[in-house]
């Protein structure tokens, strides 16, 4: 993604910066990604010695987690999730 692909100009920081209430569909789709994550965490946990990179490795699944959701939040105002 370039500067072109999304320039901080007003529009952006609106979007960036304000409440997104969750439309139809949105609650379920941040459920699956967070149950998901879950799923990932546990593997994780499973297969890694306890450790800084196993650390690293949740809070950055927690990063994404968040980073997917505010993509769904703030990016989906037309799109239609299966099972709506």
């Amino acid at each position: 993604m370039t500067k072109a692909d999304v320039e901080l100009n007003r529009p952006e920081m609106e979007i960036r910066f304000t409440y997104h209430k969750p439309t139809e569909g949105q609650p379920k789709i941040y459920e699956t990604i967070r149950d998901q994550a879950h799923i990932f965490a546990l593997l994780l946990q499973e297969f890694c010695p306890p450790s800084r990179e196993l650390s690293l490795a949740i809070t950055k699944l927690e990063e994404s987690v968040m980073w997917a959701n505010a993509a769904v939040a703030r990016r989906s105002e037309d799109v239609v999730y299966a099972g709506d």
